[in-house]
């Protein structure tokens, strides 16, 4: 009886995930894909794609989400619905730790474990989340039909996000730390041609207000000082994102200042047999496409390393 039980154990069913499932799979490799959530990763709370290649009309994000799953399930990796709690690095086997105490042993671990929305940080934010205080305006926006909200932040979901919710919104405001957007130049095009939207630049959210639920902002311009307040029935913030790797445990992995976990150009990290691809791994770019190039690496390293091994 074999000391492990898969040939690639791949943490994380978002695109990177998906991708080096299809590769490990059709590699004819024993693979296990362990996802806590749904399969798509951040791509499921993305209404529409339009900048991934081969669909110029775009396509829904749960569509894509479903495409990916099925072609790695149709070359053979297994997928399954857990999470993660730990990781255990071992020489040659590692061993990754689920809920219930199960444990699994991989000979190759691809961690695609994703990222989060950063929380603004301020006070209200906790109290009010899920009760006017959102992260995915396709997963809330519909709730907003016909009243006054704000979208935070000043990048590409932001932008894009606060022109999908003028489908529901009869007003969203736009507040943005700095005097100019960091997001891509469509976008910024769409944002200032939408009469729905108005933007409040060098502006931060100090708190948010309200009893049950959502009220208002109170509001500091950087520039000035002066303070104000802003009525609104929601708030969705897009502020950034941050890795999920609070089931390492600390030191495990060579990590960047924010969490990210450093690889290599082929997504090797610092322990042998252990790779990180997509969201979660320290890069210039998180979008669909990168994802999936790093997945699709990752199963090609960690192919490399085992037959290495033999």
């Amino acid at each position: 009886m074999s000391s492990y039980d898969y040939d690639m154990i791949i943490i994380g069913g978002g695109p990177a995930g998906l991708t080096a499932g299809l590769y490990a799979g059709r590699g004819r490799f024993k693979t296990l894909l362990l996802e806590k959530l749904i399969t798509g990763g951040q791509v499921m709370t993305t209404d529409h794609v339009d900048n991934y290649p081969g669909f110029p009309e775009g396509v829904a994000g749960y569509e894509l989400s479903q495409r990916m799953r099925d072609q790695a399930e149709r070359f053979g990796a297994e997928i399954r619905s857990t999470e993660v709690l730990g990781l255990k690095p071992g020489n040659p086997y590692h061993t990754v730790v689920l809920e219930g105490g199960e444990e699994v042993v991989g000979r190759t671990v691809i961690i695609a474990s994703g990222a989060q929305p950063r929380r603004v940080g301020v006070p209200g934010e906790a109290e009010y989340t899920g009760k006017g205080v959102g992260y995915c305006a396709t997963c809330d926006g519909a709730l907003y039909r016909d009243e006054t909200i704000a979208v935070v932040g000043g990048g590409d979901t932001a932008l894009q996000d606060a022109v999908f919710l003028t489908r529901f919104a009869a007003k969203v405001y736009l507040i943005h730390r700095r005097d100019q957007f960091r997001g891509a130049r469509l976008y910024q095009e769409k944002v200032l041609a939408n009469d729905k939207i108005d933007i409040i630049y060098d502006t931060v959210v100090q708190e948010i207000l309200g009893d049950k639920n959502v009220s208002g902002l109170r509001l500091k311009n950087v520039k000035t000082g002066v303070e104000s307040s802003l009525e609104v029935t929601g708030v969705f913030v897009f502020v950034g994102i941050q890795p999920i790797t609070g089931w390492l445990e600390p030191g495990l992995l060579d990590q960047d200042e924010f969490g990210f976990i450093r690889t290599n150009e082929e997504m090797a990290t610092n322990v042998p047999g252990i790779y990180a691809a997509g969201d979660v791994r320290a890069k210039l770019l998180r979008q669909i496409s990168t994802a999936v190039g790093d997945g699709a690496t990752a199963a090609f390293a960690a192919e490399k390393y085992l037959e290495e091994q033999h």
